[in-house]
């Protein structure tokens, strides 16, 4: 199941409390205070794990507490400190404050840290309040309470590619073609209920590549229609976007299409529409003489390089896989 939000509650651990003790010796009369410090409560941390892509492993746990500090002992020993409470969470997981809706940061690398959490400090024994005219102090201090948030976890898939369009538009069955991913593929809308991501390493590509399958798009999505807008997050990270519009469809016109997903990547983040972008007509084995020539006119109008493949034959994904390499490697 694919997760892309989370809610958690991490408390760091409390501290232990100091010790009141006194040396009691052979031959060593009044000792003198010897409680030792409690020890530091755990922090709670997120780290990154490149092996994980969704958040759903985080649903089954609400709450996530790391322990606490031990009390200190007597002979001057302070206690053990709280070990950390290590989180994973896949690369590209937003991290913000739930209420106030602050950014904490971002896990981007693999092994990268982002204490969320910090544990409490512990209480300092009786021994270091003694002083010449307080010879036996019969106090110490208490551990601290760790800190405590309520965070919300918003995951952005990091791919290097996005493919865009409507639904039907064929973006499932090219994913499936130029790599090893295995999204569901039928003659219906929305049959991508989720990101699919597949690693292209073939024919001219040297340096393997991410490439993500997200939702289809209809008018609206910007505001909620559809899947879009629950989706449209994964198309912040992707370094270039591929925009599919079928050929052979008989509802609409191609530029119509085009200007439909354009203007929802636009309402959701007017920037997406200044990344590389290559305009991509699909289904090149069933196309339309008419549809061909109206994409190939819009995409002169707006400068975009524009390419046509058949995911069912085979035709032009050479070419577009290597168009796809050079401007990943332009961009890098």
């Amino acid at each position: 199941m694919f997760l892309d939000e989370a809610v958690l509650h991490v408390r760091g651990g409390r501290g232990g409390n100091g010790c009141i003790a006194f040396r009691r010796e052979k031959f060593v009369p009044r000792g003198g205070p010897s409680g030792g410090d409690g020890g530091h409560g755990g922090s709670v941390a997120l780290v990154g794990d490149a092996r994980l892509n969704t958040l759903y492993h985080l649903q089954f746990h609400s709450i996530y507490p790391a322990e606490r500090g031990q009390h200190g002992l007597g002979a001057n020993r302070t206690g053990k400190s709280g070990a950390d409470l290590e989180v994973r969470v896949p690369l590209g997981t937003v991290v913000r404050e739930s209420g106030s809706g602050e950014t904490l940061g971002e896990i981007l690398e693999e092994g990268q840290r982002l204490v969320v959490a910090k544990g409490g400090r512990g209480g300092w024994g009786n021994q270091h309040f003694a002083n010449p005219t307080r010879q036996a102090p019969r106090f110490a201090h208490p551990g601290l309470e760790g800190e405590e948030r309520r965070l919300r976890l918003e995951l952005k898939l990091l791919a290097d590619v996005g493919v865009v369009g409507l639904p039907n538009a064929g973006k499932s069955t090219l994913i499936s073609v130029v790599s090893a991913a295995k999204p569901k593929i039928a003659d219906y809308p929305f049959t991508t209920l989720v990101p699919q991501l597949g690693v292209v390493a073939r024919g001219p590509v040297e340096v393997p590549f991410v490439i993500a399958d997200l939702p289809g798009l209809i008018a609206g999505a910007a505001q909620g229609a559809g899947l879009g807008f629950q989706f449209l997050r994964h198309v912040e990270r992707c370094r270039v976007l591929v925009q599919l519009v079928d050929l052979s469809s008989f509802e609409g016109s191609a530029a119509a299409d085009l200007a439909t997903v354009e203007h929802e990547l636009e309402s959701f983040k007017p920037e997406l529409l200044a990344r590389p972008r290559i305009l991509v007509g699909s289904k090149l084995d069933s196309a339309r003489e008419e549809r061909r020539r109206e994409l190939a006119r819009a995409a002169a109008e707006r400068g975009l390089p524009y390419l046509e493949i058949s995911s069912a034959t085979g035709a032009g994904l050479d070419a577009l896989l290597g168009e796809l390499a050079r401007r990943l490697e332009r961009a890098a």
